[in-house]
């Protein structure tokens, strides 16, 4: 079975659609990441060696299992040729 079939049984399940969703930001967040990887055209054993890193930090931090600090990511994104920012939430 295909994830693109998968997904929406998966999200029919009530308890499943809920943490989903607690964690569509990280999710999203991540994938921020790696689109400014892709756009920049590096690899991850390259952006390691721009920021003076482990390949497997950089990985880590792109599946969603690090901690990184506010400098960190601001490393990344300006290796990436991006600034990092902040934008207040609009409710």
């Amino acid at each position: 079975m295909s994830l693109q079939h998968l997904k929406p049984q998966a999200l029919a399940n009530a308890e499943v659609r809920v943490e989903y969703e607690r964690l569509e930001n990280e999710f999203a967040f991540i994938d921020q990441l790696l689109s400014m990887r892709a756009q920049a055209g590096l690899t991850q054993e390259q952006l390691a060696k721009r920021m003076y890193t482990q390949k497997s930090n950089i990985s880590r931090l792109e599946r969603g299992n690090a901690n990184p600090s506010w400098t960190t990511l601001l490393k990344y994104a300006h290796v990436c040729g991006f600034e990092l920012n902040l934008t207040p939430q609009r409710i």
